[in-house]
């Protein structure tokens, strides 16, 4: 019965493909001894699925933070590169100080050659503005190119999840059929 469930095709991150059961008389040679064991394989494999995708649906509500954030990154440095050729000596801005808390601040442009970037893991490290430019670039595409991996692999797994629902009730449904003629003999 494993042999079933070894996939003839997987997505390119190597997720395998569900198998789709047309006759469950073809599957079941020994429905007695069978049945169980291949309701329980198709069980579990349903149940991989789910976690996995559980898994993405994680990873794609932290892109969905990470790209804006990134992208406001950018917008201030570009800000703040306009207002320098600009020849602007200073610039009054809001910044979020929390949630729900912002603050006023007067920022020197006249003089400043360099940003801080946050880079986690409670990491913080001064770069100049081009620099900081290219990094948060490079980020943003690794980002967008992230998404599109997740978004495509969610797509994969909600078909197989779909698929794999069906075989089990196809097998579940075949069963009860299989009992009441059993009864009725």
């Amino acid at each position: 019965m494993a042999e079933l469930l070894k996939p003839k095709n997987t997505n390119p991150r190597g997720i395998p493909e569900a198998p789709f059961i047309e006759k469950v008389d073809s599957v079941l040679k020994n429905p007695d001894d069978d049945f169980d064991t291949t309701m329980n394989l198709f069980q579990q494999r349903l149940q991989q699925y789910k976690y996995m995708e559980l898994s993405k649906k994680q990873q794609l509500a932290d892109l969905q933070i990470k790209i804006p954030d990134i992208e406001k990154n950018l917008a201030v440095i570009k800000l703040i590169k306009q207002k320098k050729e600009k020849n602007d000596k200073e610039m009054i801005t809001n910044y979020e100080l929390n949630d729900t808390l912002y603050s006023k601040a007067t920022i020197d442009v006249k003089n400043l050659d360099s940003v801080y970037l946050w880079l986690g893991a409670e990491v913080m490290l001064e770069y100049n503005l081009e620099d900081a430019t290219e990094l948060l670039n490079d980020r943003l595409k690794k980002n967008q190119e992230q998404l599109k991996i997740v978004t495509e692999d969610l797509e994969f797994l909600k078909e197989n999840i779909t698929t794999m629902e069906v075989n089990t009730a196809r097998l579940y449904n075949w069963d009860v059929e299989r009992r009441k003629k059993a009864k009725a003999a």
